[in-house]
């Protein structure tokens, strides 16, 4: 019983969980800078993130097991389907009640969140709730995973990045504010930096598997270029957001995180064995937290020092 506890908690991957929650926190950093934010819906927000994220671990666990991506020649940690501790058939139902689990905990936020908000409102956000569980579902599993035609980074920004931080905040605020865009496209584009790093380290199994994805693609070279584009671009967002509102030395607070951005990108285009990349996914997801943190707080020093 403690080996399958263990093999589900491995294949939930909590370490990619504070990569998801990054742009709850920038949403709700940004709703709390102009005095919007309720500890309730932040909760909701985090907990349905969470069960997404879980939800799109196990999918990706069973689905990559199954069309060969994950095989005993990959250079990542081990899968809990592929190595035999947990059963297609077993990972088929976790998923189910995690989808389950995301749509009623999804259900819950929004009752909070848009209680007295137009019907077209609640649905629209539901909307996106079911596209966000689909998503989660179909990026590697089902019959034409979009992950495997190189449309994973793609689906990152959008859903880690747009969808994240601009639903967020809307929730607490009941309004868009279209320059949060800045940085919101700054959390997509550091999540896909993420995942660049974990499909640079599985290119060759990827690769043999089918699995197009965007290093595969490009080639391990291009692919590196990729990576400092991703970087670039998501510090110039998060510089331009900035300097558009700019009041005060405290919003500058989130250039604290840069270096570490930097050091990333020096060591992904350094490091040539697949297994020493492994360790700057995690860097990366840690670096892309401290960016939320020090930007969501530099905003709120900023509005509450004015």
């Amino acid at each position: 019983m403690a080996t399958t506890f263990t093999a589900w908690v491995a294949a939930a991957r909590p370490r990619t969980l504070p990569l998801a929650l990054a742009s709850i926190g920038m949403g709700s950093f940004l709703a709390a800078s102009v005095r919007q934010f309720d500890w309730a819906i932040c909760v909701w927000c985090c907990l349905t993130t969470i069960f997404l994220q879980i939800l799109s671990n196990l999918a990706n666990d069973y689905g990559d097991s199954i069309h060969g991506a994950d095989s005993k020649d990959r250079e990542g940690p081990q899968r809990a389907v592929q190595a035999g501790l947990i059963t297609s058939r077993q990972m088929l139902y976790g998923i189910v009640g995690f989808g389950l689990l995301s749509l009623f905990s999804g259900l819950l936020l929004l009752s909070r969140a848009l209680d007295g908000a137009t019907r077209q409102t609640f649905y629209f956000f539901l909307g996106l709730g079911l596209l966000s569980i689909l998503a989660a579902i179909t990026y590697t599993a089902g019959k034409k995973p979009y992950g495997y035609v190189g449309l994973g980074d793609l689906s990152v920004i959008i859903f880690f990045g747009w969808v994240g931080v601009l639903g967020t905040f809307y929730l607490y605020t009941r309004q868009f504010d279209w320059t949060l865009l800045l940085p919101a496209s700054s959390c997509g584009l550091f999540a896909a930096a993420v995942l660049n790093i974990n499909n640079i380290r599985d290119i060759e199994s990827d690769r043999r598997a089918g699995k197009r994805s965007v290093p595969v693609r490009l080639g391990r070279q291009k692919a590196v270029v990729y990576h400092w584009l991703l970087l670039g671009l998501g510090m110039v967002c998060a510089l331009t957001y900035v300097m558009l509102d700019f009041r005060n030395g405290y919003q500058l607070l989130f250039l604290v995180s840069f270096p570490l951005l930097i050091m990333n990108g020096l060591a992904v285009s350094r490091k040539q064995k697949p297994s020493e990349l492994d360790p700057y996914l995690k860097k990366m997801a840690l670096t892309t937290l401290l960016f939320v943190l020090s930007f969501g707080i530099g905003q709120l020093l900023s509005y509450f020092s004015a």
